[in-house]
């Protein structure tokens, strides 16, 4: 009867124990579009070209639903406006996100749906030797939803939103000489992002 109660006692722990803190590194590839402003001298509008993206996460475990996140993502675009002189139409912009955030599973982390966001900066980087980087506050938020192969691997489906803090009325994209491009008005840059990757879990 004792070893009976005994073994009952330690099934019963085992199942109510809790599932270990999962981590995982996640490498994306993906598509981002989107991105208007207003030029403060002309008034016309110009856009980011709509391009590839790729990035990478790392997810920290907290419990079984909740997760800690570093966030990195890349995309090579550039200024495109018909209304602009051909210098300024042709400047392509390396945009880099750099987010902390986390994320947050409906079920348990590891499978099926969850929201992920955080906080950090943009970082804005033209081709042109000649003309200085920028670099602003800026935000995400998303949905995604993680296919589970096995205990150690994974697939993840993503949908983001990036904003970013423009100074109103500020001017970007000057060089050494005293040149500025671009003077620009507007309170943000807002960004979609769609996202497909490959998940290594530990």
């Amino acid at each position: 009867m004792v070893a009976v109660m005994a073994l009952a006692c330690s099934v019963h722990a085992q199942t109510a124990a809790p599932q270990k803190n999962e981590n995982s590194i996640t490498l994306y590839g993906g598509y981002r579009w989107g991105g208007s402003l207003t030029d403060a001298n002309t008034g016309s509008t110009w856009d980011l070209r709509n391009d590839s993206s790729y990035a990478l996460a790392v997810d920290i475990g907290v419990d079984r639903e909740t997760q800690v996140q570093l966030f990195y993502s890349h995309q090579q675009s550039a200024l495109s406006s018909g209304t602009f002189a051909p210098k300024a139409d042709n400047i392509g912009l390396a945009i880099d996100y750099y987010h902390i955030g986390g994320t947050y599973f409906m079920h348990e982390v590891g499978a099926r749906y969850y929201v992920v966001g955080g906080f950090g900066a943009t970082h804005v980087r033209p081709d042109r030797d000649d003309l200085n980087s920028e670099t602003f506050l800026s935000a995400n938020f998303g949905i995604g939803y993680m296919l589970p192969l096995g205990k150690h691997a994974g697939l993840r489906f993503e949908a983001r939103g990036h904003g970013t803090l423009i100074n109103n009325e500020s001017t970007q994209f000057c060089g050494e000489n005293g040149g500025c491009v671009v003077t620009i008005k507007g309170d943000g840059m807002y960004q979609g992002e769609v996202l497909a990757g490959f998940s290594i879990r530990f």
